[in-house]
């Protein structure tokens, strides 16, 4: 009989502990599913498509039609073989990943342009590293067919103007089908891509060309806008576009003396809005923006490179926004934006991601609450809350 006392005890023992451990383990999984699935549908289906001030409140489904829906996000910088620990890049990846693919779930944009430095070494990675690169690039950002994505070229792709090459322009080229200089439409909506690296004004190959080929969509895209009457002459050998106003897009924001003026959450550090920009390494020169503002008279400008938000009024009457890096290595609290555009109209709204302290936080807590419970569970005979109790006042009385 004692035998047989001594036995109980024991398998209900082992039976409770068997409990106890598969309840942390599903403690534990549902914080990680939390942190790196669930957090980022909870943070961005908050995300909505604004609409156009010209836009009634029920529009019919073919004026919904003609607006395009598209997203802008910037500064991804994907680590290369050189630089970023192991830990680093597949963290970072992986949030640049999930956000993605989440946003294009929730949203369904139509279009999406990222506005350069989509690499981080592309400027001196070697053709290898370049292949594995774009490899994890393309599983990252992966889309359906439904959707255009349009990549930008930025000076972490191709180097700054001093290490830019036609061999890194061209390999930039052939992946992206990105063209220096381009204009395509959609919707009746002029979009211009500008290299905007190219923009050194020192008469390079590159820069002339990059140059030449402004001058000619800027020509043809102002016989577009001109009535018929007034253009016949000298435009009578251009392609037309539609009427619209352009949407110049580009890596290097237009020359702005700092971000001493921006404001917003997601704007600079207090200890770098004073920051005075350098030309042509910052932002583009003073010439090269009275250039594209000259030439193409756009109705909004979209940029990236700072890796924090900014607007800018040009001139009084051209609005730029800076769109803030989209990693977590780059900034505490990403975004992107989104936009509804007509040829005549456009309305944007900006998009955070889960907030990196905010993971970490979570995380820290349940391991805070996994280890009272640890600790509580070989205490059987004190409650959580008095064990937890018990621990304060033998601290206070050390």
């Amino acid at each position: 009989m004692a035998l047989l006392h001594f036995r109980i005890p024991n398998s209900f023992l082992e039976k409770r502990g068997g409990t106890f451990a598969l309840k942390l383990l599903c403690f534990t999984l549902s914080v990680f599913i939390f942190c790196e699935f669930f957090i980022y549908y909870v943070v961005i289906i908050q995300c909505h498509w604004p609409q156009l001030k010209a836009q009634a409140p029920r529009a019919t489904e073919k004026t919904s039609n003609s607006v395009l829906k598209a997203m802008f996000l910037s500064d991804t910088h994907l680590l290369g073989e050189l630089s970023g620990h192991w830990l680093d890049k597949l963290r970072r990846e992986w949030q640049m990943e999930r956000a993605f693919q989440t946003a294009l779930w929730l949203l369904q944009p139509e279009i999406v342009f990222i506005l350069g430095d989509i690499f981080d070494e592309g400027k001196w990675s070697s053709s290898q590293a370049w292949s594995d690169d774009v490899r994890r690039y393309q599983k990252m950002f992966r889309h359906p067919a439904s959707v255009e994505l349009i990549a930008i070229v930025g000076n972490h792709d191709i180097g700054f103007h001093y290490e830019m090459t036609e061999y890194k322009l061209q390999r930039f080229s052939e992946v992206f089908n990105f063209t220096s200089e381009k204009l395509i439409t959609r919707k009746g909506i002029n979009f211009v891509m500008v290299n905007s690296v190219a923009l050194e004004g020192d008469g390079c190959i590159i820069c002339r060309t990059a140059e030449a080929k402004l001058a000619e969509l800027s020509h043809q895209l102002n016989c577009s806008l001109q009535e018929q009457s007034q253009s016949r002459k000298r435009c009578s050998d251009v392609d037309k576009l539609p009427p619209s106003a352009p949407i110049l897009l580009q890596h290097y924001p237009l020359y702005r003396r700092s971000d001493a003026k921006c404001t917003g959450e997601d704007s600079a550090p207090l200890d770098k809005k004073n920051y005075i920009f350098k030309e042509k390494y910052d932002v583009v020169s003073k010439e090269a923006s009275q250039k594209l503002l000259w030439w193409f008279h756009p109705r909004l400008i979209l940029s990236g490179h700072t890796h924090s938000a900014c607007e800018v009024l040009h001139n009084g009457k051209t609005p730029e926004i800076s769109i803030p890096s989209f990693s977590w290595r780059n900034r505490n609290n990403p975004s992107f934006i989104v936009g509804s555009i007509t040829p005549t109209d456009f309305s944007l709204y900006k998009c955070f991601l889960p907030f990196e302290n905010t993971v970490l936080t979570v995380y820290c807590a349940a391991g805070a609450v996994l280890l009272v419970l640890v600790l509580a569970h070989f205490h059987p005979l004190v409650t959580p809350f008095h064990f937890v109790q018990r621990l304060i006042t033998k601290y206070k009385a050390v």
